[in-house]
């Protein structure tokens, strides 16, 4: 089932003298992990920013193609509609955190949802949890730091359970461990509860294991799509500039050496750690 489609979108924003987005098509298929990245400027932000309606109702300028979500044309839906679908975590967390407390910011959706207040004191508990921040919930979320909002923030859309989360890159200030261990929730709600999942993020070497469908952008394009194990393993993704993970990078050199390996490429070191200890097992 297609739960977003996009067909031939083109879109500028107010002033702009080039698209931020030019001519792109793409289907993502319900339950999947998609993975968007590219070089910094390359559209990435701006298409998720179609997927709630942020654009063109908040951000307007001159948007041409069509974009469906969850069955609803973007352009005929206010973004409050769409928040009942699509759950956006920003880049800089201080954009969604207006709340006294952590914990009214995470249930400030749900209370508008008009949701009970047994059932949203379990989520809130929930999502608090899973990002480890439950222990924040009394702090303002104006007193905690960068990589702690982040977490608020990423608590608020997964309290919500919508169909489809998307996150830009979500754990810019969080370091790679912490991080991991985000990506690592998301995952697991994308496998156990069937939730479409659109990650923009350009550190490839914590991401790609994760994802089963990869977009490559640049200059407002899609440049390359599809298996992100055969993405990665092609010479023209690093020439776009692409952050490739440098599991992939060593079982290239090694192939390149004549090394036999096995023929799939490793998205992380511990599938290439496996794949070398086979190899050297024979």
């Amino acid at each position: 089932m297609t739960i977003i489609k996009i067909s031939d979108l083109v879109y500028t924003y107010p002033g702009g003298s080039k698209p931020s987005i030019d001519g792109v098509s793409l289907k993502i298929e319900k339950g999947e992990f998609v993975l968007i990245t590219g070089p910094s400027g390359c559209g990435k932000t701006s298409l998720c920013r179609t997927f709630n309606g942020l654009v063109p109702h908040f951000y307007q300028g001159e948007l041409k193609g069509q974009v469906i979500v969850a069955g609803q044309d973007i352009t005929s839906k206010q973004t409050s509609d769409m928040a009942k679908h699509v759950g956006l975590v920003f880049q800089n967390p201080e954009n969604q955190l207006f709340a006294l407390s952590v914990e009214k910011d995470v249930a400030f959706g749900l209370e508008n949802l008009g949701m009970s207040r047994e059932e949203m004191r379990k989520r809130v508990d929930w999502a608090l949890n899973l990002t480890g921040i439950y222990d924040l919930r009394e702090r303002s979320p104006h007193e905690v730091s960068g990589g702690q909002q982040q977490r608020v923030a990423i608590a608020s859309v997964l309290a919500m359970q919508p169909e489809i989360i998307v996150l830009d890159e979500p754990t810019s200030f969080l370091d790679p461990l912490s991080a991991e261990r985000i990506f690592e929730v998301i995952y697991k709600l994308n496998q156990e509860q069937n939730i479409t999942v659109v990650l923009v993020e350009h550190r490839l070497d914590l991401t790609a294991k994760y994802t089963n469908h990869l977009v490559v952008m640049n200059k407002g394009k899609i440049c390359l799509e599809g298996n992100p194990r055969d993405i990665l393993y092609s010479e023209e993704t690093s020439r776009i500039g692409v952050g490739i993970p440098k599991a992939t990078l060593l079982y290239k050199k090694l192939k390149t050496a004549g090394f036999e390996v096995n023929k799939q490429t490793p998205l992380s070191s511990d599938e290439l750690a496996d794949q070398l200890m086979e190899t050297l097992s024979k």
